[in-house]
């Protein structure tokens, strides 16, 4: 009963995350780089001239994200990223944050455990002592996810429209009415 425990308290507690740790910093490090250096801009323009539906759009997104998960190797790069990339498209093309959102989440953040460089998948399967090899095939979530987010976008189910905003006569608001 006590084993667990003792190996527990005995594993190095911090200092044996500090892989992990510094993956994360030079991680976020590389991606402050390429965000300074406009490298993020570029790599959107070529990016989001293929999309030209709203599913291709999403799938574009999708892939964006395992591509970030996959070569940047951290889920926050893999989200903040792709997520300040497309922003602008989604609402230029009429399309809710939450859509953005939605296929950052379903795409971004569930898959960065498949990937055994990527932080999650470091993190993983150091605390579970299991590789990611090992596990991948159980995690179905992981792996459908991000596929229904793309049939969604092209199916059109569940995308949500930017609520167009109403104009007002000499360019102030309405008195509340109390």
């Amino acid at each position: 009963m006590y084993g667990g425990i003792h190996k527990l308290f005995k594993s190095g507690g911090m200092s044996g995350m500090m892989n992990t740790i510094w993956l994360i910093i030079c991680a976020m490090a590389f991606g402050g780089v390429m965000e300074a250096c406009g490298l993020l801009q570029k790599i959107t323009s070529a990016v989001v001239s293929l999309a030209k539906t709203t599913g291709s759009l999403i799938a574009t997104t999708a892939g964006t994200c395992i591509f970030f998960n996959a070569t940047a190797s951290d889920q926050y790069l893999a989200i903040v990223v792709p997520g300040r990339m497309f922003a602008d498209t989604y609402r230029d093309r009429g399309l809710a944050p939450e859509n953005l959102s939605r296929t950052l989440e379903d795409a971004g953040t569930v898959t960065s455990v498949l990937i055994p460089w990527n932080t999650c998948g470091a993190a993983q399967s150091t605390v579970l002592g299991v590789a990611t090899g090992e596990y991948w095939m159980y995690r179905f979530f992981n792996l459908i996810s991000p596929v229904m987010t793309v049939i969604y976008g092209y199916f059109n189910i569940k995308i949500a429209l930017l609520e167009p905003v109403a104009k007002v006569e000499g360019g102030e608001l309405p008195e509340s009415e109390e």
